[in-house]
């Protein structure tokens, strides 16, 4: 099946989140930005994370579809107290402010998307690979 990626925020849209999830390759792929709602996309390869990080007032809301590996979370970025093993049908809830990682403890793509409220990256914003991410100056706290 075909997927639109482009990031249609702001208009009414029903998607199958599990199958573009799922059909998403690149790390991040933003697909719905609204005035106090961001959606994306994630593909983990094996052996890479999320990276960690915090998001200022933001909340989150992560669900993995597919794959396995470990949510680190806590208040600073060196007490990360809270460490729990992840797969397919999880549900994580990451609080405002709260230090966070995801990595990939499996041995095939850990397939995730991931909701914040409010919107945390720019508008249609797509990272091929995490280096990318790092990379984008756009991202930088």
């Amino acid at each position: 099946m075909e997927y639109d990626f482009s990031d249609r925020g702001n208009q009414p849209v029903i998607e199958n989140i599990e199958g573009m999830t799922l059909a998403n390759e690149n790390f991040r792929t933003t697909i719905w930005t609204g005035q106090k709602l961001q959606v994306t996309v994630m593909t983990i390869q094996p052996g890479d994370d999320i990276g960690l990080e915090v998001h200022h007032g933001i909340d989150q809301f992560l669900r993995i579809e597919d794959g396995e590996g470990v949510c680190k979370m806590g208040p600073s970025e060196d007490n990360l107290n809270f460490v729990k093993p992840v797969k397919a049908e999880d549900a994580i809830f990451v609080p405002a402010d709260m230090w966070h990682n995801i990595e990939n403890t499996g041995d095939k793509p850990l397939k995730l998307y991931t909701i914040y409220a409010g919107p945390d990256h720019l508008p249609g914003k797509i990272h091929e690979t995490h280096q990318d991410a790092i990379d984008d100056p756009d991202e930088q706290d």
